[in-house]
């Protein structure tokens, strides 16, 4: 895990801070995102179809799933010392770039792309990568913005 200081994060800007552990992406997960999110669409919770109708030849998770995983994945490559709290501000592009199978794992590749001062805390801005294992598409790729204090 890379651990900046507070006062040195925009020394940072430009920089891969890393890349995240492998987490498994399975239906029971999938299953409870479609009943917090009302989307059961059958891509993602009918089995036996999925089978038959999808390239995949199973289901998949939802994309916003695989958003929702940043925060956990990204917690899991960097921190920054000397920050009391942080909080999501928003993303300035998400875009879905291959279906994750049901079954598969992922993880999260993570570069500073920005660092400016915001009142009394700082912006940061990160291009965050989500990896497919075995493929060389990623899942998705988004531009996230938070925002963290002293």
């Amino acid at each position: 895990m890379k651990v900046i200081n507070y006062p040195d994060i925009a020394k940072h800007v430009g920089e891969e801070m890393g890349v995240s552990e492998w987490v498994l992406v399975d239906q029971d997960r999938v299953n409870k995102i479609a009943d917090a999110t009302g989307d059961h669409q059958w891509i993602h919770i009918d089995v036996e179809r999925a089978k038959r109708e999808l390239p995949t030849k199973g289901t998949i998770a939802h994309g916003y799933l695989t958003l929702s995983l940043i925060p956990f994945l990204a917690s899991k490559i960097s921190r920054i010392d000397g920050v009391s709290r942080g909080i999501n501000y928003g993303s300035n592009k998400v875009r879905f770039t291959n279906m994750v199978p049901v079954g598969a794992r992922v993880r999260a590749r993570s570069k500073l792309l920005a660092a400016e001062q915001k009142g009394p805390g700082m912006q940061l801005t990160n291009e965050i990568t989500i990896e497919i294992e075995g493929q060389d598409r990623p899942a998705c790729i988004a531009e996230t913005i938070s925002l963290v204090y002293p």
